[in-house]
């Protein structure tokens, strides 16, 4: 299995592409291209413009030269203004009286803290990764590793966010929002205190400047051009704290446009062709509470993020309980094993226990620490859409072109067995690409089951009728039905061994390629795979995405080739399809959007392309007793543990708990589960 962590905006979405009829990514490329070659008397010309409208907040200055950034408050860097110039239609530069007078403004302020007022702040945390990351940016090539989400998604914050209890929205950067009438156009007023963490203010011309940031190519990041082409058609500044953004769909859940996070223009004072590399170390400045100082990057071993000094939402509803350490300290440990005999010496603070040989053998409850007290061990039932792990098959590889092949290989699969054998029972099915979207998601259609007699009939249609020495079955010009199965997760050896000897009874022979995780995904995004074992981490959201996965735009060029670097692993193409996701895209109401996601489902079951495996309906992990939570231990939409940094390190209980490991004194045992969201298992 290759965990996927989606392209992905500020707020951990995954958003997808847009419809085919609107701008593509290229096309954005070549305007930007375009921009760099105005000239400097345009961007002189348009200096002078912004002065005129804007008044003292935009300067002006050279277009050949970077200026020293003496204001960064003010700065504008030449290029993007002669961006800015060439796109007025989707530019605009305002007053504070030209705002709708009727806008209903909101503030969250009706939302409930979910963190516990009984958090102490102070101390370090001790994290194992498994693996150092490749940089510090936080787009372009390598930053979409999984430690980008401690650095970014859940250390950035955006101008919104969403109540991870209520689905609401609460405040972040933005201590005011309101919607137009026409429902595309969302306002916002700056909380006047946002800064980021070198002391320089947010404003709103850093929003500008995240559009002309993300739609550059300069970050070699197709998807972010793409999505900040297609999903916006305007930002309007009306004054350093308020500005707009319209957006191209007006959907039920338009507030999720609003988890975008600011682009800190002083900072990329010197952006341009070289960004991969000049930035490839550097950490932006971030508007969150911790930060990575030069010496606490320690290549190839640890990563120490350090609290902001005077971090400005530290007193703020939402945010005043959390990000409680003082320091965070990633020690790399790329052997999991190794990892977990660290975390039980007591040299890691806590670690995931989602795997059942960790839940239930290396960390059991009757190992004596955890059986004194000083290990807590917490399974947490979470109400979350689910990772859509699946078998994914490539259409472009003979003979996957085929359906009844595709069809017979479900039939093939018995996961059923390796959910009660491998999983203990503790997993369940998953039916369909996407599910945990309530209406959404489809209410009848179960995954195929395995049968033996089914798959053989299936496979036989398709030509493979003879059986080898081995009961392998060929066809009549003895091709053997032999497909290769990739996997970048190497725990999960033993289940994919359950289901190669499975599928060998229905006559398949699974060649089982296990890989290192990037080796896997490589090979994955460059479709050179036959069926991968792969499940992209999807954040939480009203509805369903369809475009990524399924759109012929991910699966072939203008050519008919094979479309590489794109999350549609199954090379599907095909008009019917096409039209339902398009369709499905630009629905508005709620009715419409589950009638076609239904659509689509039954459409992608017959297809047969998706392989449904499992879904873990809760997460588990291993603390020591000084890590301390909130007494519900977590919130409804926490995908893990340190999600929502609700944890915190308490001195007085660690010092109580290593004098009581010390002279073998037992404490209260703490092996918990937390049922409040736990959902009845689907039949």
């Amino acid at each position: 299995m290759i965990e996927l962590t989606a392209n992905r905006t500020a707020d951990q979405q995954t958003p997808a592409l847009c419809s085919a009829h609107t701008r593509d990514a290229e096309h954005a490329d070549a305007q930007y291209q375009t921009s760099r070659c105005i000239t400097q008397a345009v961007a002189l010309l348009f200096t002078c413009w912004l002065v005129a409208c804007s008044g003292p907040d935009n300067p002006a200055s050279d277009a050949t030269e970077i200026p020293p950034v003496d204001d960064p408050t003010t700065f504008q860097h030449p290029d993007a203004q002669a961006y800015y110039a060439q796109h007025p239609e989707f530019f605009t530069f305002a007053t504070p009286a030209d705002l709708p007078p009727d806008l209903q403004w909101q503030d969250g302020s009706e939302q409930a803290e979910f963190a516990s007022l009984e958090a102490q702040k102070g101390g370090e945390v001790r994290i194992w990764i498994p693996d150092f990351p490749r940089t510090l940016r936080f787009v372009g090539p390598d930053s979409n590793g999984s430690f980008r989400r401690y650095i970014l998604d859940e250390n950035g914050m955006t101008l919104l966010h969403k109540h991870p209890n209520t689905g609401a929205y609460y405040p972040g950067l933005a201590q005011a929002w309101a919607v137009a009438d026409s429902g595309d156009t969302l306002f916002f007023k700056l909380d006047p205190d946002a800064t980021y963490s070198d002391g320089v203010p947010v404003r709103s011309g850093d929003f500008f400047f995240m559009f002309y940031f993300m739609r550059s190519p300069h970050i070699v990041a197709p998807w972010y051009q793409d999505y900040y082409s297609r999903k916006f058609s305007n930002i309007t500044k009306y004054d350093d704290l308020t500005f707009s953004f319209t957006v191209t769909e007006m959907k039920p859940d338009i507030l999720r446009y609003a988890e975008q996070r600011p682009v800190p223009r002083h900072f990329y004072a010197n952006f341009g062709a070289d960004y991969v590399q000049r930035y490839q170390w550097q950490f932006e400045p971030t508007t969150g509470p911790y930060t990575i100082r030069e010496s606490g990057l320690k290549k190839g071993r640890s990563i120490t993020q350090t609290r902001v000094r005077d971090w400005w939402a530290k007193d703020k509803k939402f945010w005043r309980y959390r990000f409680n350490p003082d320091e965070r300290t990633f020690i790399v440990i790329r052997d999991p094993n190794k990892a977990m005999e660290s975390f039980k010496r007591g040299d890691i603070d806590y670690c995931r226990l989602d795997l059942p040989q960790d839940w239930y053998e290396k960390v059991p409850n009757d190992l004596p620490d955890v059986r004194n007290g000083y290990i807590h061990k917490a399974q947490f039932y979470n109400d979350v859409p689910r990772p859509n792990f699946a078998l994914w098959i490539n259409k472009a590889h003979k003979p996957l072109a085929d359906r009844r092949i595709r069809q017979g290989i479900h039939y093939a699969m018995n996961w059923d067995r390796i959910i009660d054998v491998y999983f203990r029972g503790d997993y369940t099915r998953m039916h369909t690409t996407a599910t945990g979207y309530g209406q959404f998601s489809h209410p009848t259609l179960r995954a195929r089951p395995f049968s033996v007699e089914k798959a053989r009939a299936l496979f036989a249609e398709a030509g493979y009728n003879q059986v080898d020495t081995d009961g392998i079955l060929k066809n009549t010009a003895g091709q053997r039905l032999s497909i290769t199965l990739t996997s970048g997760y190497r725990q999960y050896a033993d289940a994919l061994n359950i289901l190669q000897q499975e599928a060998a009874k229905a006559g398949l022979e699974l060649q089982l390629e296990l890989l290192d995780k990037t080796t896997a995904i490589k090979k994955a995004m460059e479709k050179k795979h036959a069926i991968t074992f792969a499940g992209f981490n999807l954040s939480v959201e009203l509805y369903p995405r369809y475009w990524d996965f399924w759109h012929s735009y991910n699966a072939v060029d203008e050519n008919g080739s094979i479309k590489p670097q794109t999350n549609n692993l199954t090379s599907t193409h095909n008009p019917q399809l096409d039209a339902l996701i398009e369709a499905y895209d630009a629905a508005q109401d709620p009715a419409t959007i589950q009638r076609l996601a239904h659509e689509i489902e039954e459409w992608l079951y017959e297809d047969a392309a998706f392989v449904p495996t499992f879904i873990r309906p809760w997460y588990r992990t291993g603390y020591w007793r000084w890590v301390q939570w909130p007494a519900g231990f977590n919130v409804k939409l926490s995908k893990y543990a340190e999600e929502y940094n609700l944890y915190w390190i308490d001195p007085a209980s660690k010092a109580t708990t290593l004098k009581a490991r010390k002279n073998e004194q037992p404490l209260s045992n703490g092996v918990h589960v937390y049922d409040t969201y736990k959902r009845p298992k689907p039949q």
